[in-house]
């Protein structure tokens, strides 16, 4: 019955994976002439919905749902935010999906406090799991750089991939806290 349930939560977080990866992230602004005015952010919801995953579950099965998605994103289906296949291995993006591994690992590790999550612990948590795979994926562009002998786009690359959505990742954690204390907070009314 055990490896039923496990089943389970690997397709559930595979399937928000997949889900998140598609949803971009908007921002708006209502104004007094009763108008809307929305910004869109170059991010996807993968990165919050990867943490919250990691936080309802475990660091395993979410690294399983990841691994088969990258699977699937390499050899089956374009799941990724700007397509797939085996060439994706070849783009600067592929290394900060490389980098989610640490983030997993790391907010895993904020799972396994004997304590309640605290929000400070959730942002510090987040902002190290994202200081990680920001790390990871530099470092994957650094390699292709070298690798490809293109020195000249090694600040283009960083500046695009990394330095460009760092603080809209940071940005996102403020919502993400908003989620987990709304759903702490129903969990407390049925205890």
């Amino acid at each position: 019955m055990l490896y039923f349930h496990k089943i389970i939560e690997i397709t559930i977080s595979l399937q928000i994976i997949i889900l998140s990866t598609f949803i971009p992230v908007f921002i708006t602004f209502p104004f007094t002439n009763q108008l809307i005015n929305t910004i869109d952010m170059p991010i996807s919801w993968q990165v919050p919905f990867t943490i919250l995953i990691t936080l309802i579950f475990n660091g395993e099965v979410v690294t399983i749902a990841f691994s088969i998605y990258l699977i699937i994103g390499l050899f089956f289906l374009p799941v990724f935010q700007n397509g797939g296949s085996i060439g994706y291995l070849l783009t600067p993006n592929f290394g900060y999906l490389l980098g989610m591994y640490p983030l997993i690992n790391i907010v895993d590790k904020l799972n396994k406090l004997n304590h309640k999550v605290h929000y400070f612990d959730l942002f510090m948590y987040g902002i190290l799991g994202i200081c990680s795979m920001h790390f990871i994926g530099i470092i994957y562009s650094c390699i292709q750089i070298l690798y490809f002998k293109k020195p000249e786009i090694l600040i283009y690359n960083i500046s695009k991939y990394s330095l460009g959505k760092f603080g809209y990742h940071l940005l996102m954690l403020t919502p993400l806290t908003l989620i987990i204390k709304f759903i702490n907070n129903k969990y407390k009314q049925k205890v």
